[in-house]
């Protein structure tokens, strides 16, 4: 067995062989690729060996695939194209978006990319090491005048002053990046909530790529955004029957910056409303999600509208550094836990849980006596009720930061305390963990109906929102009664569905080629 000082020398070891595969020209043999393909074999063999017996690092199960992925799909057409990539610098847009790059930039090294977004996103966002030479960053103006700093603290605030820099933002970046490579760009990919790219790749006239890193089934609501709104406003709460495969959905599952009416609308509203329109401009609109797991009359209804709709898998590149760094000890606390007993919480970085409904969960928990991980705690450990720490020390653990991928694939874990964000719920079925629900905004409420109605995975909070005595029985639900095995039971039937999904010859590979394709000889 391997020592465990051995792994970061076998992270480099994997590292080596991914860089040295894509050196390979367009004259190596097929007897050559062969042979790296069988070393990249062995490779995994060794790193799944210290897993299995150090329990770390699920990423890597995702190794093979993409290494088979990127032999399979080199290509001699890619020599002198240039991708122009615009990331919606918010929330959690930005890491998928370049995960999808780096997974193209394996696949096509003779292809350059130039990613786009703000100087804040890309100097917090952007790997400092193994990156390909293909892939660099270009940063654009984040449309916050100097001064006006408190302004723009509110999250919609910062968007709409960015979406106010309009198009010339990004033809700048565009430029710069032309400029730099002194090649002209052939393709752009764009984060979907950047509709005004594609006005720049027609312009180009090259083909324009939307990514669509939301929760994937809110990507029906702007097709239907005319009948929402009129529902919305003449029949209160209705459920939205006429969404094809979604027939659960409800008026307040809807992101509210749709709803928004009366002369209030904002950039950002209009922007969003505006996506029905543009996205079937687009050459392909890719999903950052699992096809396995999305209703099929939903997916049906979708590529009768696009052009192309594409799914990739949402792992991690092996070139984006993974979140298994440690530095808070949660995983040496994990191991003395027993098996589905902990409780693990986590709300994410763009909005906070109110500090009554912190109260409310401490109290539950505290009441409860499950074991817990409460992670991203910022400015509310203060709001805790006194003493809460303390009392629950030996069987609680509050830190500052969690590598949450990790976390969710322990076995100890057994629910999950959401926002259900997008990141968090691919975190969560690829883990097998059920979820309880406290949607915030955005596409939450749409994930949270899709986790309790569809997949039966979880609950949502009632009313939204965390009180004690409604914690309390939904710890209880999924923990501990018999009628919550069958959500214990859906949530290992979904996390075995996705890694099915991951497969080389599964349909997440097909699409992701077909891609390469387009990128390739556009």
């Amino acid at each position: 067995m391997l020592k465990a000082d051995s792994k970061t020398a076998m992270e480099l070891v994997a590292r080596d062989l991914r860089r040295q595969h894509m050196q390979l020209d367009r004259t190596c043999s097929d007897m050559h690729k062969t042979f790296l393909y069988f070393i990249l074999l062995v490779a995994e063999v060794v790193l799944k060996d210290f897993i299995l017996h150090h329990n770390r690092n699920p990423d890597l199960p995702s190794f093979i695939f993409y290494a088979t992925l990127s032999l399979s799909m080199m290509s001699n057409s890619t020599e002198n194209r240039h991708v122009a990539v615009f990331a919606f610098p918010f929330g959690t847009h930005y890491r998928p978006l370049l995960n999808l790059v780096l997974k193209l930039a394996e696949a096509s090294p003779n292809c350059s990319f130039s990613f786009i977004s703000t100087a804040k996103s890309n100097a917090s966002n952007f790997p400092k090491h193994y990156i390909p030479n293909n892939i660099k960053p270009y940063n654009i103006n984040d449309g916050i005048p100097a001064g006006q700093s408190v302004l723009a603290n509110h999250p919609i605030g910062k968007v709409n002053l960015f979406l106010q820099t309009g198009p010339q933002n990004l033809q700048k970046g565009l430029q710069m990046a032309q400029a730099d490579t002194k090649k002209r760009v052939t393709c752009i990919i764009a984060d979907a909530f950047l509709p005004s790219s594609f006005f720049l790749a027609q312009n180009l006239n090259v083909p324009w790529i939307a990514f669509w890193p939301p929760n994937s089934c809110s990507l029906s609501i702007y097709f239907y955004i005319d009948l929402i709104i009129e529902l919305a406003y003449h029949a209160g709460n209705s459920t939205l029957d006429f969404l094809p495969g979604l027939s659960n959905m409800r008026v307040e599952d809807m992101p509210q910056d749709l709803l928004i009416v009366g002369g209030k609308e904002t950039l950002f509203s209009r922007t969003l409303v505006s996506l029905g329109k543009v996205l079937p401009q687009a050459k392909a609109l890719v999903i950052n999600f699992f096809e396995e797991l999305d209703p099929p009359l939903f997916i049906q209804d979708m590529r009768s509208k696009l052009q192309s709709l594409l799914y990739v898998v949402p792992l991690p590149s092996l070139l984006l550094p993974t979140s298994d760094t440690d530095s808070s000890g949660c995983f040496p606390w994990l191991d003395t836990m027993k098996s589905k007993s902990v409780a693990y919480i986590c709300f994410g970085t763009v909005v906070a849980l109110p500090p009554v409904e912190a109260v409310a969960v401490a109290e539950a928990l505290e009441e409860s006596g499950i074991p817990f991980l409460w992670s991203r705690m910022e400015g509310l450990v203060g709001a805790l009720p006194n003493g809460f720490v303390e009392r629950t020390k030996m069987r609680g653990k509050i830190v500052s930061w969690a590598p949450q991928t990790q976390v969710l694939a322990h076995d100890s874990v057994g629910v999950f305390l959401t926002n259900c964000g997008a990141n968090s719920v691919i975190d969560s079925v690829s883990g097998g963990v059920p979820m309880i629900c406290r949607p915030f905004f955005g596409d939450q409420g749409v994930a949270g109906r899709m986790i309790e109605d569809v997949w039966e995975i979880g609950v949502v909070m009632e009313g939204k929102v965390f009180t004690k005595n409604g914690l309390l029985k939904n710890l209880n639900l999924i923990l501990v009664k018999e009628e919550g095995k069958k959500i214990r039971d859906n949530a290992l039937r979904v996390k075995q569905t996705v890694q099915d999904a991951i497969r080389p010859e599964g349909k997440a590979a097909q699409d992701l080629n077909t891609l390469v394709k387009i990128i390739s000889t556009s």
